[in-house]
C-alpha cells in the first residue's frame, strides 16, 4: 500500500472518531496543542503523524494505535467494547449475544 494511501486512510479514521466524539479541530488542537492547521493536514492524510501526536491522539480519542495506523482493532478496543456491553440493561444483552454468537460461527 503506498504511503500517501495510508496516510489518508489514517487521517479519515482519526476524523471519523474525532467527528464520533463531536469534537471539532480546533478542540483536538487545543487538547493535543498543536496548530488547527496540523490536525487539518493530518485528516487529510498530508502529513504523517509524529509518534508523541500519536500518543496523544490515542489518549483524546480513546483509539488504539492500532486502529489508527493499521484499521485493526486491537485488544484494548475490545476491553472497551466489553464495558460498554456492561453497561447495556440485561433484556437486551441476551438478544446481542445471541447475535454474535451466531455470527460468530460463520
Amino acid at each position: 500500500m503506498g504511503d500517501k494511501k495510508l496516510l489518508k486512510e489514517m487521517g479519515a479514521r482519526i476524523k471519523a472518531r474525532r467527528k464520533e466524539l463531536n469534537m471539532t479541530q480546533e478542540q483536538l488542537a487545543e487538547k493535543m496543542d498543536v496548530s488547527i492547521n496540523m490536525i487539518s493536514n493530518l485528516e487529510l492524510g498530508r502529513k504523517a503523524i509524529r509518534p508523541e501526536n500519536l500518543v496523544k491522539v490515542c489518549d483524546i480519542l480513546n483509539m488504539s494505535a492500532d486502529y489508527i495506523l493499521r484499521g485493526k482493532f486491537a485488544e484494548t478496543d475490545n476491553t472497551e467494547i466489553y464495558k460498554r456491553f456492561l453497561n447495556i440493561p440485561e433484556k437486551h444483552r441476551k438478544p446481542l449475544e445471541a447475535l454474535i454468537f451466531s455470527l460468530s460461527e460463520e
